[in-house]
């Protein structure tokens, strides 16, 4: 027995990448982690506004801040560790954690934003920069300083990542010479004024107003916004399972410490009303105070490195699985595994916005991407560690409460930080999202999607369970439907489509002998996939057997066991179709099994005609014509013509046959059923004679539903198609659906 659910090979695609990393990792932990990261960090809040902070929150405030901000990416930090123990990470970091996780559509909606973060913050810190150059070179042209490091740093990135992490070495030795001329000053003597500890948050600013606790750490917190620094190189590193965690970590750690000492140091060499208004107070009490200019212009510089090295690497992620098109051109790599098309194309982004001159009107929209693609980490372990899969085997444990912080965390601070820009952000990653799902990308990897579905299903199944057996107002029609030949399945297909959409479903169940067991699967396949191209969910499955009818009666047995159970059985009276008394025993069998049952007799010269009209006829209700909650054999015809109706755009009436003299009785009796059953645009219609003269004389319809009689008779069903001359639907209900509910 074969079934669409089996494990399918590797894809070419998961080869390709493969290849790719295999070919390009070359970075260790030191190189390719540790140092970009704790340069990042250590950037231009520190050497700037790390005085400002403390001036308005007081040392313990202060630190109150530091640790809030480094509380929160150290738990993302960990989540991002846990997970990237647990896969095989490829190129493009993030994008790639959370594409593997939850899908290409939510990878490419957060991996865009994220690639236009990290390239808008190469030109802010070219910014930072110039600020610190222009505090020793005043005469120097802005834009000529812009443009001159913007063309350093591209030649850099574009000759090789290797050159930038060399140069990344010696911008790490200028930061540790920094640091340490503002150590080596504790021991001249510039210690002279008391710690506040607890500050007033005066602001600093020329207009005299305040600010509070919430401002001064939405200032700071970018500084704690480099730990993407080293994932972005995932596809270049040598292991990056033990990089990634150790090297991000260790950078955390190290900075953290940093930050809190010379926290201290500031409040102890100058007043909080000099830390607040001078931004200068680091160089002006330095040992050294060209080593810590030299420091500042360092760490803006490497921060921007950083950036242009690692935005080509999302951005060739991206086009590594056409998450726009023409993304192919971005996954092209030279000789040397360089992304060399995508920092092209980066570096043709980063000249646009120098032009700007000014992005510090979108700098909080930056943060918010940065936020959400830390909340979304966080989500992703978050969900796998809930899901409990077996799959989730992360060589680097964490504690379940670590993502639901860091989560909170992380949506805390973006709207602590700016509110609008929150939104604003959530509403253009929730934009991307939707296109990708309209795009339907091809998945080249395995996700975790299904088993939280799966998980979600499994949850629901459970509750229902406690829930009364029968729920005629949760009814949607889920077919069963037996094939012997994918042939005469295309001939049912619009109608059955037409019978289950949107909500309903169809279970394809192939039964043939040895010989036509690949044909028929490969058939099956097709159709379920045409299925789902219209939205309808659609399982199949073959059985190998010689005995259509009793594999059949095995199947309709079987099925009853199942939570997602068939409720309907669809079969087809095929002209001159031997074996009917097999067919009676199928029909017989699905009532036993409290299942519906459709029988599609075809009119082999009109087919469905236009799909523009359905009639519907119900038995007369002489002589008291009461409306009741059970009106006998007629819901499901009902509910299915609607459906059609519905679906096809179509005219619909229901049809009764009664005596002379009944017809004002029949007309009100179906007005009042279209009423109370709500089904709107419905014509009543009545016809008076026999039945048999009705069946010719009534307005003409592409397909007519009947009840099916208790013991049909082949013959006179197949009779009915020629005399109302449309395609006939026999139905019984099963006794769960109700068209009054």
């Amino acid at each position: 027995m074969k079934s669409m659910d089996e494990p399918q090979p590797e894809t070419l695609q998961e080869q390709v990448d493969e290849q790719k990393s295999t070919v390009r990792k070359k970075y260790g932990t030191f190189a390719g982690v540790f140092v970009p990261t704790l340069l990042t960090i250590l950037g231009v809040i520190l050497f700037v506004r790390h005085g400002w902070v403390i001036g308005n929150a007081g040392l313990l405030g202060g630190i109150g801040i530091i640790s809030l901000a480094f509380i929160i990416v150290t738990f993302t930090a960990l989540s991002m560790s846990c997970i990237t123990t647990n896969i095989r990470i490829r190129a493009g970091g993030a994008y790639s954690i959370i594409s593997q996780s939850l899908g290409l559509e939510v990878g490419g909606s957060v991996g865009i934003p994220l690639y236009l973060a990290q390239t808008f913050a190469i030109s802010m810190y070219i910014f930072g920069f110039r600020e610190g150059w222009l505090y020793i070179f005043p005469e120097h042209p802005a834009l000529m300083v812009d443009f001159t490091v913007f063309v350093t740093l591209f030649i850099v990135a574009y000759l090789s990542a290797g050159l930038a992490f060399r140069i990344q070495y010696i911008i790490l030795a200028v930061i540790i010479g920094a640091l340490i001329s503002v150590a080596v000053s504790a021991f001249t003597g510039v210690f002279t004024t008391d710690p506040q500890w607890v500050g007033n948050f005066p602001g600093g600013g020329d207009d005299g107003s305040t600010v509070s606790f919430w401002i001064v750490f939405a200032v700071f917190f970018p500084a704690a916004t480099g730990i993407m620094a080293g994932v972005n190189m995932s596809g270049e590193l040598k292991n990056p399972k033990k990089s990634i965690p150790f090297g991000t970590l260790a950078a955390i750690a190290i900075s953290f410490v940093v930050y809190v000492l010379v926290g201290w140091w500031l409040s102890r060499v100058a007043t909080p009303e000099e830390l607040v208004s001078n931004y200068n107070v680091l160089i002006d009490y330095a040992y050294w105070p060209s080593a810590v200019l030299g420091g500042l212009l360092g760490a803006t510089f490497s921060s921007a490195l950083s950036s242009i090295v690692g935005a080509p690497r999302i951005l060739q992620a991206l086009g590594d699985h056409n998450i726009f098109p023409g993304g192919s051109f971005f996954s092209k790599l030279a000789g040397n595994g360089e992304p060399r098309n995508a920092i092209l194309f980066t570096g043709g982004v980063v000249v646009a916005t120098l032009m700007l001159r000014d992005l510090n009107s979108i700098a909080p929209l930056i943060t918010m991407f940065f936020l959400i693609t830390y909340t979304m980490i966080n989500m992703v372990v978050f969900i796998e560690q809930r899901l409990d899969m077996i799959s989730f085997r992360p060589t680097f444990t964490i504690p379940r409460f670590v993502p639901v912080i860091g989560t909170l965390g992380c949506l805390f601070t973006m709207f602590i930080i700016n509110p609008s820009f929150g939104l604003v952000a959530i509403s253009l990653v929730v934009g991307a999202y939707l296109y990708l799902v309209k795009r339907k990308l091809e998945v080249p990897y395995g996700d975790m999607r299904s088993g939280l579905f799966v998980s979600i299903a499994e949850w629901a199944a459970k509750h229902v369970s406690m829930l009364p057996e029968k729920n005629e107002r949760a009814w949607k029609a889920n077919l069963l439907v037996p094939v012997q030949s994918s042939r005469e399945l295309r001939g049912s297909f619009s109608l059955i489509r037409n019978l289950v959409y949107p909500r309903g479903s169809v279970k394809l169940i192939g039964i043939t002998g040895q010989d036509r067991i690949e044909q028929l699967s490969e058939g099956l396949m097709n159709m379920s996939s045409a299925f789902s191209r219209e939205n309808v969910y659609t399982r199949w499955s073959v059985i190998k057997s010689d005995d259509f009818h009793l594999a059949l009666l095995n199947s309709l047995q079987t099925l009853q066991g199942t939570f997602f159970k068939p409720n309907i059985l669809f079969l087809r009276l095929q002209p001159g179709q031997e074996n009917e008394d097999e067919l009676l025993t199928l029909i017989s069998e699905a009532r036993a099994n409290e299942m519906g049952v459709q029988l599609y007799v075809e009119d082999n010269v009109a087919q469905l005609g236009r799909s523009d009209s359905i009639n519907v006829w119900l038995r007369e209700q002489s002589p008291d014509w009461d409306l009741s909650m059970d009106l006998g054999n007629i819901d499901l015809a009902l509910l299915s013509g609607y459906k059609l109706k519905k679906n096809w755009g179509a005219r619909m009436r229901v049809i009764v046959v009664v005596e002379e003299g009944q017809e004002e009785a029949a007309h009100a009796y179906l007005e009042d059923l279209l009423d109370v059953a709500r089904l709107k645009g419905v014509i009543p219609h009545v016809e008076i004679g026999t039945f048999e003269d009705a069946l010719g004389n009534a307005p003409h319809a592409d397909v007519d539903f009947f009840g099916l009689p208790d013991e049909p008779d082949m013959e006179t069903l197949r009779s009915y198609v020629e005399q109302t001359r449309s395609a006939c639907v026999f139905v019984a209900d099963s006794g769960d659906e109700n068209i009054l509910a």
